[in-house]
């Protein structure tokens, strides 16, 4: 079965009804999706060097998510959306999926980019999502950021049976070499054979493309850089194999996986 997935590039800021403001926007123009992706710390905020951390409000930040899950309620949809979260008295990176009945479940970005590390605490598993469609049930497992460049996890959450891997970044530097950061999503994709949805900030600097690409490896939607837009398209999760990923060498590399329950309790 088909379903039809979305991924949203659109404008971050350390302003939070601003960053609502857009991703409500991207909700509307993704209507009729029944999965959506957002870029990281969408709701939060965020930058390379966490510039509004010190100042953000826990309070105003978990009002937002609150918000975003009830949009994802009303227009019916599954959102893979970023935002730094408080919990316990500390702050993580984390991609908060808000299901269209209302549950949550919360990917904590295991691979810390060198600002946060001392200043955000580091996530320990890889959780899977069960996304209901129609009447099939649809696997997503999620990426943040410069875990793009980590591929023994996104081995990891295929192996889990992940189905789709939901990628949110922030990837915006203009010292970043072209075609890099998209390349490694079309690997990512073609080596487990999964189809991968991107989705990156708007921003003139950005240097990963927000796009969807398919278990062959085939880019089937992007975004023109530095625009506000919705890239769309239909997936079908008969697509997916483990060809690949059963081929693998153990007796060569061998590397141990820790599979874990789904997030959602299911």
């Amino acid at each position: 079965m088909a379903i039809e997935v979305a991924a949203a590039q659109i404008p971050i800021s350390w302003n939070i009804q601003a960053n609502l403001a857009a991703i409500e926007g991207a909700l509307r123009e993704a209507r009729g999706a029944q999965v959506v992706v957002l870029p990281e710390a969408a709701i939060s905020g965020y930058d390379a060097q966490l510039s509004g951390l010190a100042t953000l409000d826990a309070a105003a930040v978990s009002r937002a998510i609150d918000t975003v899950a009830a949009a994802a309620v009303d227009q019916r949809l599954h959102v893979f959306c970023g935002s730094l979260l408080a919990e316990g008295g500390r702050w993580w990176n984390a991609a908060v999926h808000f299901s269209p009945d209302g549950r949550r479940g919360i990917y904590r970005k295991v691979n810390l980019a060198t600002a946060e590390r001392g200043r955000l605490s580091a996530g320990g598993e890889l959780p899977v999502f069960t996304v209901d469609a129609g009447t099939q049930q649809i696997a997503v497992g999620c990426q943040i950021c410069r875990e793009l460049r980590f591929p023994e996890q996104w081995h990891a959450l295929a192996r889990s049976g992940a189905q789709l891997l939901a990628y949110l970044t922030h990837a915006a530097d203009a010292g970043a070499p072209a075609g890099v950061w998209r390349s490694h999503l079309v690997s990512r994709a073609a080596e487990t054979q999964r189809f991968v949805l991107a989705a990156n900030v708007c921003d003139p600097d950005q240097h990963c493309p927000t796009m969807i690409v398919s278990p062959r490896g085939e880019v089937v939607a992007q975004a023109p850089p530095g625009a506000s837009c919705v890239v769309r398209a239909t997936v079908d999760a008969g697509e997916v194999a483990d060809w690949y990923l059963s081929q693998q060498r153990e007796d060569v590399v061998r590397v141990t996986y820790r599979p874990v329950p789904p997030a959602d309790g299911r």
